[in-house]
This record gives structure tokens, C-alpha cells and sequence, in this order.
């Protein structure tokens, strides 16, 4: 049944044990559990703890209308995207994403707005008990009870069902088929793009992570293929077709057509994205938007403008089965949603930029944005630190071309973070010119202060390579200036 529009409006306890519980006690506890999200962890992948909880609790996700969306990058800002659609359109609607850049309530959002910590507080009350009760009987089998990200997907779900959402947009934390968010029962499920990331985890090729995206795939519910790359598209079709799911893919279906403007003075104006229908009896938009101009774009980038494509056309497949959506809605919503750490902006002598490109592809996604950035009078130069497991030398090939000079550090809020000599090994490799002058830094800030320096007061410097370090040198720069999101 479609959503119905509304109007907006240590497993232990580390608590004090005589005060109320507040919100730095949940997330002291929180932080007490397994998290992969900081440690590759023991034990194996699978949808039963998860499935456990939610009875505990009731079955919270139940009833729920979701629109799940996986997929190696773009896969949040579609969600954030689609959510802002739905909110204009008159709905009441919840958003999941991950990671979080500064504060665990970022997450879970409401209408555009996380949840509170009193929310998530009282939600985590709920599921302690629960969650509790699941360790008891862990441990007399010698297994583990909820991980982090399990316990907080349940927080999710029941955020969601007692703030009454009309929709939700889910976002898998990590692969698809075996993510806690999986237990969802779509209403739309959204693969967005596949490339290389957590091989570790997911395998060592495009089909095969591919595979995994599309575990979210259910039996006879619709799917939305974003997804360009041939052997990923194969997959897709080749689960969506065995489980009776209609599909309905991008280049085969509709088109996306991004543009960037140019406005009176000879600057390039904010992108555009135009979706186009190619076979009508599968894909068409809602009637009010045919022969209306392409939609502007806040997001940064002709990846972000590729995003909102795909978040228009799975807004219209929801639109043509009954959840209606109004087109200025849809204009609005991509015209001002924007996330922080995409391609932001901060300062102008010189300027930063903050990026959470964390993988190969989204590395170069970045540096592709950033060409025509130049740097007269001063120099481009790269921030760079990334998690170990990741591909350190395509990410840094990336920059070849961009980069004029290469700082290299480590984040501090993740044990996950690769070492300088890893980093060095990497850019000696990617990048030979750039590495043979390129500074070592072990700490985030001061290597930012060493790039503001070597930029000069007419320079760019970009800080890119891990959601960690966006969020370090984020939170310093927004304690410096009170700069909006670009």
C-alpha cells in the first residue's frame, strides 16, 4: 500500500546507576559493541540477530513503506535527494544513512531533521532490554549478541514507526544482502553505482559486489538499476528477472542528460538533469513534468546532477503506483537538499574544499569535478589520508593531473586509518612526481595548516580519502567560520 501524504510538521551498560540516562551514555554504551564500521570484527555476517531484535521489540519495521537504496557511491545523496522529493511533495518522511560525519543522530532524520538526543535516548531504552536479553543467550552459546549498526537500525525502525512516517529512504551500511537494513520490506528497492570498495567483505570484482548490492532485491518488488557498468547491469538483471522483480534500468529505460549553464557573465551556473523516458509502458514521469525545464541541482558535480536522476526516475516509479508527487516539489527539493562533506566549500584565501571521497571511483568523480578549478597565483594541493583496506594507489592516481603538491596524514577517530609509511608506499606508486616533494603529517589539522600554507592566499586545497577525515578537518573549519553549504 502506497504512503499516504500529510502535512510536515562493552556490552554493559556504562550508565551511572542513580542518575537518569543521557545521551553521552548511549553512545558510551553504543561504543561498547562491535562495530565494523571501526574494526573488521569476528564472527559471521547474517541477517538473524537482526531479525531476532526486531521481534523483541516488536517488529517495528513492519508496516513500514520503504524505499531501500544500495550501491557503491551516490547511494547517499540519492537518499537524501528522494527523501527531500517526498518531504516537498506533502509527505512525512524518515531518512537512514551512514556513516554519520559529526553526530551519531545525523543518521536518523525526520523530515530532513535528525533526531534529537532525548529521541535517541528514549529509543535506545527501548531496544537496551532487548538487546540484553539477546547477550544472555549469546554468551551461553559462545557467540556475540547485536553489533552497532544492528542496534542502531532497530532504533531506526522504531523512530520511524512512532514518529508515523509515511515513507522511509534506507541506505544498506555495508554491501546488501547480508545489511542489517535488509530485513526492510520495500516498497521500491534503488541500486545506484558499482565499482571497487570493501572487497575484503563484499569480493574482489564488480559482478561479484554487484551480487551483493542486489541481495536487496525482493521477489516480485520493483527495482530502479542507476548502475552503468555492463557486468553490474548483468547481474541486476539476471536477479531481478529470477525473483520476479520489474526492473527498470537507466540507458535502457530512461536517460539522464546532465548540463551545467552558463549565466550572464560567462560563469558556469548550478547543473542541470533532464530524465527522459525511452520505453513508456515501463518507466514515464508524472504528467505535470512533461515539457517543464531540466531541474537545477545544489549538489556539486555531474555525479551529484547524475544522483538527482536517478532519484527523479525512482520518484516517478513510485508516483505511476500511487504515491503521488507534486513536480515543484520535485524542483524545490533538488534545487536545496545538500549534504555536509560533499565537494563544501570553506573560506576563500584560501579556498578549501571538503570532500568524503572514499574510494577509487569517488576519487575521481571528485578530481573530475574539480578540473576546471584553477589556481592562479597559488597552488592545488591534496590532504589526503584513507582506511588501510582501501585501494590507496588508485585513489590517489586520481589526483595525477589535479595536485600540485601532496600532504599526507591520519585521522584520529578510527583505528581504520592507514599508516604514512602505507600512504607514502602508495603515492610513490600513483603519483611518483607529486610524492617525491609531498609532506607527512600525522596529525590532521596541522597537516591542514601546512596545506593552507603551501597554497598560498590564492590557492585550493582539497581534503579527501575518508568520511574521518572529512569530519576531523570539518569540524575545525566550521569552529573558524560559519561557512553554508555550497
Amino acid at each position: 500500500m502506497p504512503p499516504r501524504p500529510t502535512s510536515s510538521s562493552s556490552s554493559e551498560s556504562r550508565a551511572r546507576p542513580h542518575a537518569a540516562v543521557g545521551r553521552e551514555d548511549v553512545v558510551a554504551w553504543l561504543d561498547g559493541r562491535i562495530n565494523h564500521e571501526r574494526t573488521a570484527s569476528p564472527g559471521r555476517w547474517g541477517l538473524r540477530r537482526m531479525r531476532q531484535l526486531l521481534a523483541l521489540l516488536g517488529q517495528p519495521h513492519k508496516g513500514v513503506a520503504v524505499v531501500h537504496v544500495a550501491g557503491t557511491k551516490g547511494k547517499g545523496s540519492t537518499v537524501a535527494m528522494l527523501a527531500g522529493i517526498f518531504q516537498a511533495s506533502g509527505y512525512r518522511v524518515g531518512r537512514y544513512m551512514s556513516p554519520h560525519v559529526h553526530d551519531i543522530e545525523e543518521r536518523i532524520a525526520i523530515n530532513g531533521h535528525p533526531i534529537s538526543g532525548a529521541d535517541l535516548t528514549a529509543a535506545w531504552k527501548q531496544v537496551k532490554t532487548a538487546v540484553e536479553e539477546m547477550d544472555a543467550r549469546a554468551t551461553r552459546r559462545g557467540a556475540r549478541g547485536p553489533t552497532w549498526f544492528e542496534i542502531l537500525t532497530a532504533i531506526a525502525f522504531l523512530s520511524f514507526r512512532e514518529r508515523g512516517v509515511d515513507l522511509a529512504v534506507m541506505e544498506t551500511g555495508l554491501g546488501g544482502r547480508l545489511d542489517a537494513t535488509n530485513v526492510c520490506e520495500p516498497i521500491l528497492s534503488v541500486i545506484t553505482s558499482i565499482s571497487l570498495d570493501h572487497m575484503a567483505e563484499l569480493g574482489d570484482s564488480v559482478p561479484l559486489i554487484a551480487r551483493e548490492k542486489a541481495g536487496i532485491i525482493k521477489r516480485g518488488c520493483p527495482v530502479l538499476c542507476g548502475a552503468r557498468d555492463e557486468d553490474a547491469r548483468r547481474v541486476i538483471t539476471e536477479v531481478a528477472a529470477r525473483r520476479r522483480a520489474p526492473l527498470v534500468a537507466i540507458d535502457r529505460d530512461f536517460t539522464v542528460r546532465v548540463a551545467t549553464p552558463t549565466s550572464a557573465d560567462g560563469r558556469a551556473a548550478r547543473q542541470t538533469v533532464e530524465v527522459t523516458p525511452l520505453v513508456p509502458r515501463r518507466f514515464s514521469l508524472p504528467e505535470e513534468a512533461r515539457g517543464r525545464e531540466p531541474c537545477e541541482v545544489r549538489m556539486v558535480g555531474s555525479h551529484q546532477a547524475h544522483n538527482a536522476g536517478v532519484a527523479i526516475a525512482a520518484a516517478s516509479l513510485l508516483h505511476a503506483r500511487g504515491s503521488r508527487i507534486r513536480w515543484n516539489g520535485v524542483r524545490r527539493a533538488l534545487a536545496t537538499v545538500a549534504l555536509p562533506a560533499r565537494i563544501e566549500e570553506f573560506g576563500e584565501r584560501p579556498r578549501v574544499i571538503v570532500d568524503a571521497a572514499h574510494n577509487a571511483a569517488s576519487m575521481a568523480a571528485l578530481f573530475q569535478t574539480l578540473a576546471c578549478e584553477d589556481a592562479p597565483g597559488g597552488r592545488r594541493v591534496l590532504v589526503f589520508a584513507a582506511s588501510a583496506e582501501k585501494q590507496l594507489v588508485e585513489m590517489l592516481s586520481a589526483a595525477e593531473g589535479w595536485a600540485d603538491q601532496l600532504v599526507l596524514t591520519r585521522f584520529h577517530c578510527n583505528p581504520r586509518a592507514a599508516a604514512l609509511e602505507m600512504l607514502r608506499a602508495a603515492a610513490a606508486t600513483a603519483v611518483p612526481a607529486l610524492a617525491a616533494a609531498c609532506v607527512e603529517e600525522a596529525d590532521p589539522l596541522h597537516a591542514l595548516q601546512i596545506a593552507l600554507r603551501l597554497a598560498g592566499a590564492r590557492g585550493v586545497v582539497c581534503v579527501a580519502g575518508s568520511f574521518f577525515l572529512a569530519a576531523e578537518v570539518r569540524q575545525h573549519l566550521l569552529a573558524k567560520t560559519s561557512a553554508p553549504l555550497r
